[in-house]
């Protein structure tokens, strides 16, 4: 067929776009008329898509195909979603050259397709093939025809057929059964016990600290560490991944989608094996933290999912991006608003995080006398509202060491002994609540009910820090979820009286510092 000897022809190239961190699949439609020559995109296009017609025009012409003269339309399926990205361009270019009888169109509708091309016709790797690989699984086709760079990512999602091309001229020997698609060894393995550079065991003294930090990853609670500067706050936070528990195959997809969508996953690498550790600074802007922009991408509190977030110096970020961490805080979400449409990223992580308790930061050093009044102590502090401060379960004081305890040989505990009791505490809650997705910080109102319930000495110890201090019911409940995280470490299935006064003991009440 040519563009002389048919009024109208029309081809369907199956490929997706992302919404949020999901594939959404999209038919590119290319139509082939008579007329003026012509090549227009519809279909709410951006301008990365808009210019596929020249990377196309120019890919197709340099492979040694013929480009079609007459009016070109191609319109990418459904027409409400805004397009955005490069990957669309080896879907329109197989269109064409479908339409003027190349390839046949039955060669390519069992398979989604996506990749971005290059004016002398290789393609390029693209982001978001591991939402695609997962979208054609769940969509049952063949499998996914995609860009050799890109491989690895898909080779994750099984059971489809993985096919790789590095330039459109293979792709259209490939598809026409002239050339065997290459094969290549899937690196998704199964993957060995991680090794760290740090210990826990470096860290010399603030043995309540440690302790805080144990209970916070055995249970996924969120943490605030509070103390004067070089007390070890950072040196703490960083050493949190040594002790979580290495993440199961569901959680490994999960993370690695999001770091998909955000290109993110090296084109020599395999997925995201390991918990995220992301620490970003204090200056990072609102899109940066919680995600946005015009096609809203994931922020730093997505990238940190099933991983831990630490947030140092946090009462110098701005007071609005604080205030932004209550949603994925609480609802373990984001959810990104625009005109055309909301998008949704996850965001199960560990807050940690690090302040100064005052601006000077030696409000409570032992050492060093404090020069702040306090009206600044409390403006300082006013930047953590009521909100934020109820959303962290664990609130501790990190005090200096003395010059006896720094130059002392550390005989403390390793992360891999710190590590099995973590690990064990998990287990008796995945034994409990049926699912591996279930934290004692997750509990609702049901699991408390049925698991966070206190005997009579507990509920008097309770109701007295409530007249006490002042707690808010938010606060009550996590106190009554750190409980059970600590009764889990002791492989005790009732929550006793001293579980429930060491969480009490890791809600700080700043005002009460004041000087």
């Amino acid at each position: 067929i040519t563009h002389h000897q048919e009024l109208f022809v029309i081809s369907t190239v199956n490929t997706w776009t992302l919404s949020g961190v999901k594939g959404c699949k999209i038919d590119a439609e290319v139509d082939l008329a008579k007329g003026l020559p012509s090549f227009q995109i519809v279909g709410l296009p951006e301008t990365s898509v808009r210019e596929s017609r020249d990377r196309v025009r120019a890919a197709i012409k340099n492979s040694g195909f013929s480009f079609p003269l007459g009016r070109i339309t191609v319109n990418l399926s459904p027409a409400d979603i805004k397009k955005d990205g490069t990957g669309f361009d080896l879907p329109i270019a197989l269109g064409i050259l479908s339409n003027t009888g190349i390839i046949k169109k039955e060669q390519i509708s069992d398979y989604l397709i996506c990749g971005e091309l290059s004016l002398d016709g290789r393609i390029k790797p693209v982001n978001g093939v591991l939402s695609g690989a997962l979208l054609s699984k769940k969509k049952k086709y063949k499998g996914i025809i995609i860009p050799k760079g890109n491989y690895f990512e898909a080779s994750v999602i099984g059971n489809i057929d993985i096919v790789t091309v590095s330039t459109l001229c293979e792709a259209v020997m490939i598809i026409r059964g002239e050339k065997e698609p290459e094969k290549e060894d899937c690196l998704y393995r199964e993957k060995k016990a991680q090794e760290f550079d740090i210990d826990f065991k470096d860290v010399k003294g603030q043995e309540y600290a440690k302790r805080a930090l144990e209970i916070a990853a055995a249970g996924g609670h969120n943490v605030l560490m509070s103390g004067p500067p070089g007390s070890g706050k950072t040196m703490l936070a960083k050493r949190i991944p040594t002790i979580l528990p290495s993440m199961g195959e569901e959680e490994t997809l999960e993370v690695s989608l999001v770091y998909s969508a955000a290109g993110l996953i090296s084109e020599k690498g395999n997925i995201i094996r390991e918990r995220p550790f992301r620490s970003p600074h204090h200056t990072i802007s609102y899109a940066g933290l919680i995600g946005g922009g015009k096609f809203p991408k994931p922020g730093e509190v997505s990238l940190a999912h099933k991983g831990v977030l630490f947030l140092d110096e946090f009462t110098e970020f701005r007071k609005d991006n604080i205030e932004m961490l209550r949603q994925p805080l609480e609802g373990k979400n984001v959810v990104i608003s625009r005109a055309e449409g909301a998008v949704e990223f996850p965001s199960d992580f560990i807050l940690i995080a690090a302040m100064n308790p005052c601006p000077c930061g030696y409000l409570t050093s032992r050492y060093h006398e404090c020069r702040c009044t306090p009206a600044q102590i409390r403006k300082y502090r006013g930047k953590l509202s009521g909100p934020i401060l109820d959303r962290i379960d664990i609130q501790v004081e990190v005090s200096d060491l003395s010059y006896l305890k720094y130059s002392e040989k550390s005989n403390a505990e390793t992360s891999c002994k710190i590590r099995e009791r973590v690990v064990r505490a998990r287990q008796i809650q995945k034994h409990r609540y049926g699912s591996s997705l279930i934290l004692n910080s997750l509990m609702g109102k049901k699991e408390a009910d049925s698991f966070g319930s206190l005997d009579k000495e507990g509920k008097q110890i309770l109701e007295a820090a409530f007249k006490k201090f002042n707690f808010s019911a938010r606060t009550m409940d996590r106190i009554i979820k750190v409980s059970r995280t600590i009764a889990d470490l002791e492989e005790n299935e009732k929550i006793k009286a001293d579980h429930l006064s060491e969480a009490m003991h890791y809600r700080i009440n700043f005002e009460n510092q004041l000087i």
